[in-house]
């Protein structure tokens, strides 16, 4: 597996980690459901993160490309809302939108991807 294979899913460990947190945070602290919209996020992204890595020799040379995005976009997204929950402004003011434009094209990216393979391991 490639460092940066590696990198992503240790990436995915710390999102897992951060999500569980942020719920746990959200269920004993604070309502707000900013937050345990953030820690879910952390929490999909972190197992769809590891999936591609898993997935990713059979999507060809830029198949770490969508983990990528899902690990940037889920970064941006949930770290603004988990700033804008602790501090009530966040210094990014377009941090949560960038990063859900950006993990949406990331699973766009995957679709296309997989779709690649799939016709290229038919002919």
């Amino acid at each position: 597996m490639s460092r940066s294979a590696l990198l992503l899913l240790a990436v995915a460990g710390l999102y897992g980690a951060a999500g569980v947190a942020g719920a746990a945070a959200g269920a004993h602290m604070t309502a707000d459901p900013r937050l345990a919209t953030a820690a879910n996020f952390l929490m999909l992204n972190a197992a769809a993160i590891a999936g591609v890595v898993a997935a990713s020799p059979g999507l060809g040379r830029v198949g770490l490309l969508p983990a990528a995005g899902l690990a940037v976009g889920a970064l941006l997204f949930s770290g603004d809302l988990m700033v804008r929950v602790a501090y009530g402004a966040s210094p990014l003011p377009m941090a949560a939108p960038t990063g859900g434009m950006i993990l949406i094209l990331s699973w766009i990216a995957l679709v296309l991807l997989s779709l690649g393979a799939a016709v290229r391991r038919r002919g």
